[in-house]
């Protein structure tokens, strides 16, 4: 099983490079305001639009990037294959863990996401409103090529060329087509299945690895890949991470997710 949520008490004392990822999807600059008010110290700031998604893309409402601009963002930020990084948000969201999947798609080596928010790592860590002076690094990302998933890649999944399961990580009414707030066309990816991912946290944490192992294990074949998505690939990150944290050996995620899938493809709804 993976280890990628670490506890505060773990990371105290330690050398380690923060990144900031607050955001909220109601205030897309209310991130940028919480990092610029106050941080912890020497932590860098990505926002999910400007930094973790190509907005300039019809592939979804959170699109995913190149790696021409995921390497600018590495490189821009000073960061090493070998460094251990920490990655926060408010805790409970879904933002740090789209930094953790773009950043192990990227190769590094030592990821983690902070198990608490913000709110809680400011009592124990430093904490500044300024920030920090940083050297670009040069580095060549190890790509893993084989944890994304496409649009044309899940068409094979849904027709039986790909032998994966498919689960949706929206509420179940929006999996059902009960209702729809967001996209166009209400309903689900055929052949998937649904797992809500607000049943991955408790009390604003994300729940330690022996209850997400209780709560996925059994939800599909574990010998067979699975392919996380959501409505736009944010919150299916979440997702992705606890059934690599549960001992799902081969997990994938469809950035895109269901906002690309409809722009092209059929979908289902069920009354189950």
């Amino acid at each position: 099983m993976s280890n990628i949520f670490i506890d505060l008490d773990k990371i105290i004392g330690k050398n380690v490079r923060f990144i900031d990822t607050r955001f909220d999807l109601g205030n897309v600059n209310a991130g940028k305001e919480m990092f610029r008010m106050e941080h912890l110290e020497g932590a860098i700031y990505w926002d999910l639009e400007n930094d973790l998604s190509d907005m300039g893309s019809e592939n979804g409402r959170h699109p995913m990037i190149s790696k021409d601009k995921m390497t600018n963002l590495i490189q821009k930020a000073g960061l090493l294959l070998d460094d251990h990084i920490v990655i926060y948000d408010q805790g409970g969201s879904p933002f740090a863990l789209r930094a953790y999947f773009l950043l192990e798609w990227a190769g590094f080596n030592h990821v983690h996401v902070l198990r608490e928010g913000y709110e809680e790592a400011k009592k124990k860590l430093p904490v500044s409103n300024e920030e920090i002076e940083i050297n670009a690094s040069s580095i060549s990302p190890n790509w893993k090529d084989e944890i994304y998933v496409d649009v044309n890649k899940v068409k094979k999944i849904v027709s039986g060329e790909m032998d994966a399961q498919l689960i949706d990580a929206r509420s179940a009414n929006r999996y059902r087509g009960e209702m729809e707030p967001i996209d166009p066309v209400a309903g689900h990816i055929p052949t998937a299945l649904n797992f809500d991912w607000e049943q991955l946290k408790s009390d604003g944490k994300f729940l330690q690895q022996e209850d997400l192992h209780e709560k996925l294990t059994g939800l599909t074949d574990k010998s067979k890949p699975v392919v996380a998505y959501c409505g736009s690939g944010v919150t299916a990150a979440p997702l992705y991470a606890s059934l690599k944290e549960a001992g799902y050996e081969n997990v994938q995620l469809y950035v895109g997710s269901y906002s690309d899938w409809i722009r092209e493809n059929e979908v289902e709804t069920s009354k189950k």
